[in-house]
């Protein structure tokens, strides 16, 4: 599926006639020191909910991004978002790339349509370069999971009235996408849980967890001890529906729904991978309490589930709020968040349900417009009912202290 969006993009253009082309982008280098509390990350097979810990070093390169789009014309584009990441091994992948479409608006109505692969707009925390926060080093729950296991890979039609100077603000936009590729997402919640981190996945990457002592059950035999989130199992296809409003200068929401339409007895016996049947609500809300303090609230709740007759069948729901004031070159943010996943089926063997709680303080000092300084505390209380067939604690307490240098340059 991922290869062909890669083929297909630029046949999509030449098919147009497109050959009047302007390159332009943005790109981020970002490294730190960390001091954390030397548990194992869930990619080296660990119980850490946090990225880097035991077995990494202290300084890091935490990723390199390209953020780049190609237009040809006013309403064709490609955008594409290239990424390096150091950990476990090394990747450089796309984890955006898609052709689009956009009219002109007609009596203050326009719309647009994507194909490839993209994140739908559930996200309010990550607008940044590469589908970065500006607020946070560390990115909240849900939109950590979003980063990890959801992607569409498919199209996506848009309806829009944008905000003008005339509308005080006010515009509103409804979406609707239709998608492949999305199968396994799910797969981490329930033998992981909710984690909170950075670390977005590229496409085409395997996302290795711990061994868990459920997928030695026969039950479980043909899963595999890693994720694929971004491969295609049952042939079915999966969809979301997207409204934004902007209420007026200050005021901002959006709701999602969306629907792997995933058929939980399908499984690639070859890769390991089932298909997990998940869908979700997300409401994010933003409100500017002045020019320079904002108030932004995400809430996300769904059910995922897998196996012949959903034999692991979990709800999941999140929450988080987080308030930032910029002043000067200095930006300070403050987030609290809660996570839980909700074991619902009568597999003993295999439990599933988890919850924690999060805090997270970050300063952030622009120096110049291409660098940016920033010091950050996480604090996470977790419990994952998995830990116990590893010997591990079930409840665990983890900080982490970060600093961090960013460097930003224009194309």
């Amino acid at each position: 599926m991922n290869s062909t969006i890669i083929k297909l993009i630029p046949w999509l253009m030449v098919s147009q006639g497109v050959f009047a082309l302007e390159f332009s982008g943005q790109g981020q280098v970002q490294a730190s020191w960390q001091q954390d509390d030397d548990n194992r990350a869930w990619y080296n097979e660990g119980w850490g909910n946090t990225r880097f810990g035991k077995g990494e070093s202290d300084i890091l390169l935490n990723r390199a991004v390209l953020d780049w789009r190609v237009d040809a014309g006013s309403s064709w584009s490609v955008h594409g978002v290239t990424q390096y990441q150091p950990d476990p091994d090394d990747k450089l992948g796309f984890t955006e790339l898609y052709l689009q479409y956009r009219t002109l608006p007609n009596n203050g109505i326009r719309w647009s349509a994507r194909v490839g692969g993209f994140y739908p707009k559930f996200s309010i925390e990550n607008p940044d370069i590469g589908w970065s926060s500006p607020y946070t080093y560390h990115y909240s729950a849900i939109n950590a999971w979003m980063g990890e296991e959801v992607r569409a890979f498919g199209g996506e039609v848009n309806l829009e009235k944008p905000k003008t100077r005339r509308s005080r603000g006010q515009g509103w936009k409804t979406s609707l996408g239709v998608f492949k590729g999305n199968d396994p997402a799910g797969t981490l919640l329930a033998w992981r849980g909710f984690a909170i981190h950075d670390r977005q996945t590229v496409f085409n990457e395997r996302i290795a967890f711990a061994g868990i002592a459920a997928l030695n059950a026969p039950q479980l035999a043909n899963q595999a001890q890693f994720d694929e989130p971004f491969t295609e199992v049952d042939g079915r296809f999966g969809y979301y529906l997207g409204y934004h409003r902007q209420v007026s200068v200050r005021q901002e929401f959006n709701v999602y729904w969306y629907d792997n339409n995933g058929d939980p007895a399908a499984v690639n016996y070859k890769t390991g991978q089932y298909a997990w049947d998940s869908k979700f609500l997300s409401v994010a809300w933003r409100y500017k309490l002045t020019p320079e303090t904002q108030l932004l609230v995400q809430g996300l709740s769904g059910n995922t589930a897998m196996g012949p007759r959903r034999g692991v069948d979990n709800d999941f729901h999140s929450w988080f709020a987080l308030l930032s004031h910029r002043w000067q070159q200095f930006r300070f943010s403050a987030r609290v968040e809660q996570f839980k996943v909700i074991d619902k089926d009568t597999w003993q063997f295999d439990p599933n349900q988890s919850d924690g709680k999060g805090i997270t303080l970050s300063l952030r000092y622009e120096v110049t417009q291409a660098w940016q300084l920033g010091a950050e505390w996480l604090y996470v209380d977790s419990m994952v009912a998995n830990r116990t067939g590893l010997g591990a604690k079930v409840n665990q307490t983890e900080q982490v202290w970060r600093l961090g240098v960013d460097y930003r340059f224009h194309l």
